[in-house]
């Protein structure tokens, strides 16, 4: 047998530097934030906003983020759990929910901001930037931040970003990410139409379509949700149409009287005239005669017969 080199010895373990704690968690990824971050240095306390995307198995969460000096500060943020106030009550993390989250949080942000950018209300797919007023406010510009999601063609962090772009806010980007992007050498050809398609969520239409025709019972159990709430496949562009109309109508629209939390919901409407008792935090003192009594107690309860009382 040959010589081997060990490499990891004791030296090389005396000098192992283990990575950040959110890194480890796989929630931050500080060798692209540190580039999205960095300021020039004749730009003091201008701040670099972030556009950040992230997706979980039942929400899509977007956030404007500026950093400071010990912490990030949250500009505005909009979740794809909120459009069930615009109408859209399944399938809240497709691409087509994703793009309706992206524009939601532009809507926010230049609704808070008073910016006059309506951004592209004729939705074709084409890939589309805010163009400056010389005259007036310039759009709020803010910069992609994935994270540690893989960027492939046609992923829903792109959907959000489309969506973003559409509702006004000015985020520099590329096309060839897109559904329906080919690459045939060095040219990259993006196709609207097939964009289109999945912003109205006609691939979700077709592969439901698809599955009632081939397997009825699986068709029953994966989209139960769906034909709970009566959305068909052909109810789909309509329903993420009339949701965009709303959320460029009131994008700061209130939660519902039943609607509680994230996906909460209750049973009666809150009455806003309630007064409710304030919380108390902390339990009320007691002496030590009290405790005593209170474990005797629950030894009795327990089955102990005999309960000898040791003093110092």
């Amino acid at each position: 047998m040959g010589f081997v080199k060990v490499v990891k010895n004791k030296a090389y373990f005396k000098r192992f530097q283990v990575k950040f704690r959110r890194r480890r968690e796989c929630k931050t990824d500080y060798y692209s934030r540190i580039r999205l971050i960095t300021q020039d240095k004749n730009k003091y306390k201008t701040p670099k906003y972030r556009f950040v995307v992230r997706k979980s198995h039942r929400d899509v969460t977007c956030q404007i983020f500026s950093a400071d000096l010990t912490h990030d500060v949250c500009v505005a943020s909009a979740y794809s759990h909120e459009l069930a106030r615009y109408g859209v009550k399944v399938g809240l993390t497709n691409y087509a929910a994703a793009y309706c989250t992206g524009l939601l949080l532009a809507r926010r942000v230049n609704a808070k901001f008073n910016l006059p950018y309506e951004g592209n209300t004729e939705i074709n797919g084409e890939d589309f930037n805010v163009e400056a007023d010389e005259e007036g406010k310039a759009p709020f510009k803010a910069l992609l931040d994935v994270g540690l999601q893989r960027t492939t063609t046609g992923a829903r962090v792109f959907g959000a970003l489309k969506g973003a772009c559409d509702g006004g806010l000015s985020v520099p980007h590329g096309d060839k990410r897109f559904p329906g992007t080919t690459t045939e050498g060095k040219e990259v050809k993006a196709n609207p139409e097939i964009h289109r398609k999945y912003i109205f969520a006609g691939h979700v239409a077709e592969y439901m379509a698809k599955l009632e025709e081939a397997d009825p019972e699986a068709y029953q159990k994966q989209f139960s949700r769906f034909i709970r709430e009566g959305v068909k496949g052909d109810d789909l562009e309509k329903m993420y149409t009339d949701a965009h109309a709303a959320i460029r109508a009131d994008p700061l629209k209130k939660r519902g009287a039943k609607e509680r939390g994230s996906f909460l919901t209750r049973d009666k409407a809150k009455d806003p005239k309630a007064v409710y008792p304030k919380k108390t935090f902390g339990a009320q003192a007691i002496s030590v005669q009290q405790r005593k009594a209170r474990i005797k107690q629950r030894l009795v309860a327990a089955g102990l017969k005999e309960i000898v009382e040791f003093r110092k």
